[in-house]
C-alpha cells in the first residue's frame, strides 16, 4: 500500500512539474503518453522506477525549453553601426553588409508585424585571425539577441549535433537543444565555427545535418533525437565561418550568403594594436595607459615580428606579451616602460 502511494506521488509530482509549462500541443499529447505508461507500470516496482528517472531527465529537458520565447530585437541602424565601428576597424564592405541585412529585417518587422523575420544565412570566410568570429558576435550585441556559438573543429559524430534516442542510456540532446535551454530564446544568433573544419569520415553526414539547420523550409521543424518533437529554429540567425569552401558541401553552400573577410595590410594591424588591442591588454595587466609606451618606429616589428600573418592573433599576442614584460618591470620598481628600437628584441622575439 505504501508503496503505491509512494508511486502515486512520484507521477503526481511530474504532473505538476509540466503542468505550468508553456509547451506545443502536439507534444502535450506525447507527455501525456508518458503519463499513461508510467501508470500501466506502476504495478511493477522495478519496471517503473526504470521508466521514471528516463522520463523525469526528459521532462526536465522539454519544460527548459524556450518553445515561446524570443528575445526583443533592437534593429536600430544607427546603433549597430556604432557598435560595429567601435569593435571593429575597418572592414566598410563587411560592415555594410550587415547594415542592410539588418534594415531588412527592420522593415519587415514594421511592416508585417506578427510574422516571423526571416534573417539572412550568413557565411565569413578568411583566413585565420581576419574577424570572422568576433564579427558573429558583433551581430548578436547590434540586434540585442543571445549568442549561441557551436565549433565544428574536428567534429565527427552528428548526433553531438542532434542527440541520441532515448532509448540508449545515458541519452541526452544534442548542442543544439542544449545550448538553446541555456540561452533561453528561440531567436538568438547560432555561430556555426569553421564548419569547413570537420572530421573526414564524417564530412557528408554532418554536412546534411547542417542542410536542415540552415535550409528555411526545413529548420522550422528541426528534429533532435532525444526530444524527438520538431522544435522551430527559422526566426535563429545563423551565422557561419571557414577558412576556405573547398570542402562544404555544395547543398550547403546553395543555403549561405558569402561574406569574404579580407586580410589586414601592416598599416591596418599598427591600428587596430593601437586603438582596440593595447587599451584591453594594458587594463588587462593592471597597466595605466603612462606606465607602458611603445614607439611609433617600433609598431611595426611588433605587427611582423616573425613574418607576415593574415589575422591580428599574432599581434595581439605580442601585445599582451608586452604588457606582461612590462608588469614585471613596473613590479620590480620602474616607473615607465619605453619601448624602442633599442631594446625591442627584449620584449618580443625578431628574425
Amino acid at each position: 500500500m505504501d508503496e503505491k502511494l509512494t508511486i502515486a506521488a512520484a507521477i503526481e509530482k511530474l504532473k505538476n512539474k509540466v503542468s505550468g509549462a508553456d509547451l506545443p500541443a502536439g507534444l502535450q499529447d506525447k507527455i501525456n503518453d508518458i503519463f499513461a505508461q508510467l501508470e500501466v507500470n506502476a504495478n511493477s516496482e522495478s519496471t517503473f522506477w526504470s521508466y521514471y528517472q528516463s522520463d523525469s531527465k526528459y521532462l526536465d529537458w522539454v519544460i527548459s525549453l524556450p518553445w515561446n520565447t524570443r528575445s526583443q530585437d533592437i534593429l536600430d541602424i544607427r546603433f549597430a553601426q556604432e557598435e560595429l565601428n567601435r569593435n571593429h576597424y575597418g572592414l566598410d564592405e563587411v560592415k555594410q553588409r550587415i547594415l542592410e541585412y539588418i534594415s531588412v529585417l527592420a522593415l519587415q518587422k514594421a511592416r508585417n508585424p506578427g510574422e516571423k523575420l526571416r534573417a539572412p544565412i550568413l557565411l565569413f570566410t578568411g583566413l585565420v585571425g581576419t574577424g570572422k568570429t568576433t564579427m558573429a558576435t558583433s551581430i548578436a550585441q547590434v540586434m540585442g539577441r543571445k549568442l549561441i556559438r557551436i565549433p565544428f573543429g574536428g567534429l565527427g559524430d552528428p548526433l553531438y549535433l542532434r542527440g541520441q534516442s532515448r532509448l540508449h542510456p545515458e541519452a541526452e540532446p544534442g548542442i543544439i537543444i542544449r545550448s538553446l535551454a541555456q540561452c533561453q530564446t528561440k531567436n538568438p544568433v547560432i555561430l556555426l565555427d569553421e564548419i569547413d573544419r570537420v572530421a573526414d569520415d564524417a564530412l557528408n553526414t554532418i554536412m546534411g545535418v547542417l542542410v536542415e539547420l540552415l535550409d528555411p523550409e526545413q529548420n522550422a521543424r528541426f528534429s533532435d533525437h532525444y526530444i524527438d518533437y520538431p522544435f522551430d529554429l527559422s526566426e535563429a540567425f545563423f551565422v557561419a565561418t571557414c577558412n576556405n569552401t573547398s570542402r562544404i558541401a555544395t547543398a550547403v553552400m546553395d543555403r549561405l550568403e558569402t561574406i569574404q573577410m579580407p586580410s589586414y595590410t601592416d598599416e591596418e594591424k599598427i591600428a587596430i594594436g593601437k586603438d582596440y588591442i593595447l587599451p584591453k591588454a594594458l587594463k588587462d595587466a593592471g597597466l595605466t595607459p603612462e606606465e607602458l609606451n611603445i614607439a611609433d618606429s617600433v609598431w611595426i616589428n611588433v605587427v611582423r615580428p616573425l613574418g607576415f600573418d593574415a589575422g591580428v592573433r599574432t599581434l595581439k599576442r605580442n601585445i599582451e606579451a608586452l604588457c606582461r614584460k612590462a608588469a614585471a618591470l613596473i613590479l620590480s620598481g620602474q616607473k615607465e616602460i619605453i619601448i624602442n628600437e633599442d631594446n625591442i628584441k627584449n620584449f618580443i622575439p625578431q628574425w
